[in-house]
């Protein structure tokens, strides 16, 4: 019996507008009026749709008067790396060093190191007060 490469598609437009701001999309447009040959008219679109986690890794520029020094931003600054098997985010280091605190993931590093379980194996997200953050 031969394994099947099965992918998983978004099942819903909360799930498209999760992966846009997730991965980033980008539109450029060039729009040109001519009349005979004469160019009456150049507009140049560029538009980027992105979370500011990945607009901050791609380099992209913030708009004046953006605060750089809250904590939330400070967080959106921290690498993170999507579980494999919960597809939940979690900082690099804890996910490979300690394991998926969602699922319970181990990667091989936390298994060399003798971690035995991570998480509750619940998708229940802790919540964080902003005064704590």
């Amino acid at each position: 019996m031969a394994l099947k490469a099965e992918r998983e598609t978004a099942n819903s437009l909360g799930d498209a507008i999760d992966r846009i701001l997730d991965k980033g999309l980008v539109i450029n447009a060039d729009i040109l009026v001519s009349v005979t040959g004469v160019e009456l008219l150049g507009i140049k679109i560029r538009a980027a749709i992105a979370s500011f986690e990945t607009a901050a890794k791609y380099g992209l520029e913030f708009p004046a008067g953006t605060k750089m020094e809250t904590a939330a931003w400070r967080e959106a600054m921290v690498g993170k790396e999507t579980c494999p098997q919960c597809t939940k985010r979690v900082k690099v280091d804890e996910l490979l060093g300690e394991g998926c605190p969602w699922c319970g993931w181990l990667s091989v590093k936390a298994k060399k190191a003798g971690v035995t379980s991570r998480g509750n194996g619940q998708h229940q997200e802790e919540i964080t007060p902003l005064e704590a953050r």
